[in-house]
């Protein structure tokens, strides 16, 4: 556990005593958008969520999310990593703690995909684990280790947990003030009672993350939790001036990016994409067809000309709409600014004919009547668009072709494979009994034969095959000047 009289010190000088942080984005909080955030108040940045197993395992995946993306401009920054197995963390730890100036566990995702690969806030009820894992990884590394994590319904078991991971090693803590439950329609709005809590039950650094929109609200939420410092997320993601206190044109905003991004690639295509679609929202809910075609376009060329179009049909209105131009109902300012989004709320329950509530079914869009063939089933957007570049595409589970199974993994067989096998355990058995697989391309023997036959064929001739491994030097050759040649 950290001494007492060195806990700050890690914010005050690793981190710079940072106040205004962007917090970890999965595929939003890139190299280029960090450092667009950095030119604009933004005092600390998080990478993106990184799976730690995957990081341990793939070379290429540390390289193209951490080792690439090494820039001196980009300091201070936190690798945020998603585990839930000690040694796994700790060997991710291990391979990052170069590259960054701390490492924090993700204990804060809520979405489905970390139900499933049970980590994020669905760790928060495995206290022992999370102990065990976090102070490990304090023992093993040489940066410091943080945590972000969401809070429970009871403000009592939130300063508990919290006090448990500072008790583990944990040298700064994120506390995100919305339960797991809180996401997607039903976001609402974040407990600062519960992050002050905290604040003052630790004596660790805080950052406070929920509710922030403008600056002013990081300045309130300062000032109410008595924290250290404010993340904000998709705050940043519409307004990457939002710690500056400015709210500029969205094209000034994009046009930037999209020069970072050239500056610095490679960046991945979607990453950027995804950042003009949270830039240009309000915007392209009126040009809908370039929306449209932002979502077509193949490459970097053709958003940054997108985008371009945007900028000039604003222009173009502002020109002529004189002071009421570009205002929508529901936005405090033209939608060419680039200011936050809120989310509608959620559809009250409706009640039934005996008095009971029905919850509000969300349904399916309806394929337009020239593309839906006479279907009366509803697809969605994504199976619209599938369907327009196959128009034989065919969705019904009835009538799709069924497969039979691999005998060893369930994975769909080789129609003609000689084991009935998937590739994959067919490369296995193939390659153990060397044997020949013609309708996975698998041709074992036959090498094994050709290589045969080649030797025979040099023994007959008289010519000696060459030796597989040229002779090592030994110690007693080295000794008596011998090379072993």
């Amino acid at each position: 556990m950290t001494k007492p009289g060195r806990r700050f010190e890690f914010w005050k000088t690793t981190l710079r005593g940072a106040r205004y942080v962007v917090a970890p984005m999965v595929d939003q909080s890139e190299l280029a958008w960090r450092l667009l955030s950095r030119r604009h108040g933004a005092e600390l940045c998080y990478t993106p969520m990184l799976h730690a197993q995957v990081f341990v395992r793939d070379a290429n995946y540390r390289k193209d999310n951490l080792y690439s993306e090494v820039c001196p401009e980009d300091r201070p920054l936190i690798t945020q990593f998603c585990a839930n197995d000690p040694e796994v963390f700790v060997q991710a730890c291990l391979l990052a703690q170069d590259y960054c100036d701390a490492i924090d566990l993700n204990l804060g995702c809520p979405q489905m995909i970390a139900k499933r690969g049970h980590y994020g806030v669905f760790l928060q009820d495995e206290w022992e684990l999370l102990e065990k894992m976090v102070k490990l990884a304090n023992e093993k590394i040489s940066v410091p280790i943080t945590c972000k994590i969401r809070v429970f319904n009871k403000m009592e078991e939130t300063v508990q947990y919290a006090q448990m991971l500072e008790k583990a090693g944990c040298q700064l803590l994120t506390v995100h003030g919305r339960t797991k439950d809180q996401k997607g329609p039903a976001t609402g709005i974040a407990s600062w009672e519960h992050i002050k809590a905290v604040r003052n039950a630790v004596n660790i650094p805080v950052f406070a993350n929920g509710n922030i929109q403008h600056l002013s609200d990081v300045e309130q939420c300062m000032e109410e939790t008595g924290v250290q410092g404010v993340m904000s997320a998709e705050g940043n993601l519409h307004n990457p001036a939002l710690f500056e206190g400015h709210s500029p044109p969205v094209w000034e905003m994009a046009e930037e990016y999209l020069e970072v991004v050239s500056q610095y690639p490679p960046c991945t295509l979607s990453y950027v994409r995804a950042h003009l679609f949270k830039l240009w929202h309000h915007t392209l809910q009126i040009h809908k067809d370039l929306r449209e075609e932002l979502a077509k376009v193949k490459n970097l060329q053709g958003l940054t000309e997108v985008s371009r179009q945007l900028r000039l049909r604003c222009q173009e209105e502002i020109t002529n709409g004189g002071e009421e131009a570009g205002q929508v109902v529901g936005l405090p300012f033209p939608h060419w600014i680039c200011q936050p989004y809120v989310r509608p709320v959620p559809k009250a329950p409706v009640a039934n004919s005996n008095g009971t509530e029905v919850k509000a079914v969300c349904h399916k869009r309806a394929l337009s009547q020239e593309d839906s063939d006479g279907a009366s089933d509803a697809l969605s957007k994504n199976k619209q668009k599938k369907k327009a570049r196959n128009p034989h595409k065919n969705f019904c589970p009835e009538q799709k072709p069924k497969y039979i199974k691999c005998e060893q993994c369930g994975n769909p067989k080789g129609n003609h494979c000689v084991f009935n096998l998937c590739r994959g355990c067919c490369k296995k058995k193939a390659h153990k009994e060397v044997a020949d697989c013609p309708s996975h391309g698998l041709r074992f023997k036959t090498k094994s034969r050709g290589l045969q036959e080649e030797e025979d064929g040099g023994l007959l001739n008289g010519t000696p095959s060459p030796p597989t491994d040229p002779p090592q030097r030994t110690d007693c050759g080295l000794r008596h000047g011998l090379t072993g040649t």
